[in-house]
């Protein structure tokens, strides 16, 4: 399949490369994810971006979009993915959550939210996993019980990326208790100030506040702040995730990394070495098909036609180059690509989470073989 851009998508990414370019400062990837330097770096670039229009240029205008393509959406992606992505929990909000409100929510909710995420102002992160439900998001306990115009929420999520600077948590909870499975289960949009609602930092090997613990407590939300149907929010969230998929572009970082490699290779001769070339030309290999799979998502997506499959393929695909690049770098740099901030210790730490955040590869490897083989026999 060969691709051209039209001359406004060519554009948009000229200049959004030039402002990204005088936007970083040198080492900003070292200010540490979840600290305030970190935060309020993400919250000055992103209304920085807001202010243009290219935080959200794919959005309709009235919703603080600028009614841009949806190939506007992965160039985005793509741009700063390559730059280290620099909209921090941010690029959430422009890939699923904003959507998930656009589809699902109420005049009201959209009125109040969606001009705040494309403008830049505000942080939110994503209450899913539990100890027992975290790819099985099925198995959840945390339930919403209706009590008049509002919910009362009680139970624990866990490895909830961003929480600690979050303004609002996208949550699912289960609102009928004696429903199975993805029955029965909710969308709310939390905010994190509310009462009973806390947050604890889990320890992480890496060393780094990724990860954190979000426990409700009888935490009260009006119905208002449901966002779908009641008992429809995996409906909500199914439709969401496929934006997750493909919006994270990650191949562009591993290709980035693929290229450093290959101009190492020429500064330390290391073609010599058994094995090189074919490695780089896999790892080239691997980022090249997991762009070819998401532009055929992103065609789909713009066609109108149905994209499950082969965002589910896009979504496996960019993982592997993601782990190929990995794999590469941790056996040309050895020892080097333990050293923190190094190329080979970046790709390396991104690359061992790849496969989890956004549904696990292989619960999409069981998507892919049920939709091409059909159901298993039981």
């Amino acid at each position: 399949m060969e691709f051209g851009w039209r001359a406004e998508d060519a554009d948009f990414r000229h200049q959004l490369r030039s402002f990204v370019g005088a936007e970083l400062p040198p080492r900003w990837q070292d200010l540490i994810p979840g600290e305030e330097p970190a935060s309020e770096f993400i919250l000055e670039f992103c209304r920085k971006l807001g202010e243009r229009g290219w935080l959200t240029p794919h959005w309709p205008a009235e919703y603080g979009g600028t009614d841009g393509s949806p190939w506007q959406f992965i160039i985005l992606g793509e741009e700063l993915w390559s730059a280290g992505e620099p909209r921090g929990s941010q690029y959430m909000n422009v890939n699923w959550i904003g959507p998930a409100i656009i589809n699902a929510g109420t005049a009201d909710q959209r009125d109040y939210h969606l001009k705040r995420i494309s403008a830049g102002d505000v942080f939110w992160c994503q209450g899913f996993s539990e100890r027992d439900a975290g790819t099985d998001l099925a198995n959840m306990r945390t339930s919403a019980v209706r009590d008049g115009d509002e919910y009362v929420i009680n139970g624990e999520k866990v490895w909830t990326s961003y929480a600690a600077e979050a303004d609002f948590c996208f949550l699912l909870a289960r609102t009928d208790p004696e429903a199975k499975g993805n029955k029965g289960i909710s969308a709310f949009l939390v905010p994190t100030d509310a009462a009973g609602f806390s947050i604890e930092p889990i320890p992480s090997v890496l060393d780094i506040h990724e990860f954190n613990r979000l426990t409700f407590d009888n935490v009260r939300v009006p119905s208002s702040a449901r966002l779908g149907p009641e008992n429809d929010g995996w409906k909500v969230v199914r439709e969401a995730l496929s934006h997750e998929r493909i919006g994270g572009p990650r191949y562009a970082r591993a290709a980035l990394v693929t290229q450093r490699l290959r101009d190492l290779a020429d500064d330390r001769g290391w073609w010599d070495r058994d094995g090189v070339k074919s490695r780089l030309a896999e790892a080239e290999a691997a980022c090249e098909a997991a762009r070819i799979l998401v532009y055929q998502a992103i065609h789909a997506r713009s066609a109108g036609r149905s994209e499950d499959l082969v965002v589910s393929l896009a979504r496996v695909a960019i993982v592997r180059s993601e782990r190929i690049v990995a794999e590469l770098a941790l056996e040309l740099f050895e020892d080097e690509s333990l050293e923190l901030g190094s190329i080979g210790n970046s790709q390396l730490k991104t690359s061992m989470i790849a496969g989890l955040g956004g549904g696990s590869v292989e619960v999409q490897l069981n998507g892919i073989a049920r939709a091409l083989m059909g159901p298993s026999e039981r």
